[in-house]
């Protein structure tokens, strides 16, 4: 059996080869995913930092449990008058957005 030696790629490498190079369809439907992915998450830790569960975050900003478990694990998008609700009534934070081009 043949000793391979494993080359170290970078990220950046790895999505390359698995969605494509940056502007291609495949490669902007993952990184629209990963950044719906990303707000969950962040979403998840300011709910663990203000010590409430679902049902109580859901509760202050007028919405569901389950809703606030399918915005956190990914599986729900969510309308940016619901994310504002959430920081602001949830959370009791301020929604700051900002653009790439």
């Amino acid at each position: 059996m043949k000793n391979k030696k494993n080359k170290i790629t970078t990220f950046e490498e790895h999505l390359n080869k698995e969605y494509g190079k940056k502007g291609t369809n495949r490669r902007e439907k993952y990184e629209q995913g990963f950044e719906s992915f990303k707000l969950g998450v962040i979403l998840q830790e300011l709910r663990k930092q203000k010590q409430l569960t679902q049902e109580q975050l859901a509760e202050k900003c007028g919405t569901t449990k389950n809703y606030i478990s399918r915005i956190e694990n990914d599986a729900s998008d969510i309308r940016l008058s619901t994310l504002m609700r959430i920081i602001h009534e949830g959370f009791g934070g301020n929604l700051k957005l900002s653009v790439e081009m």
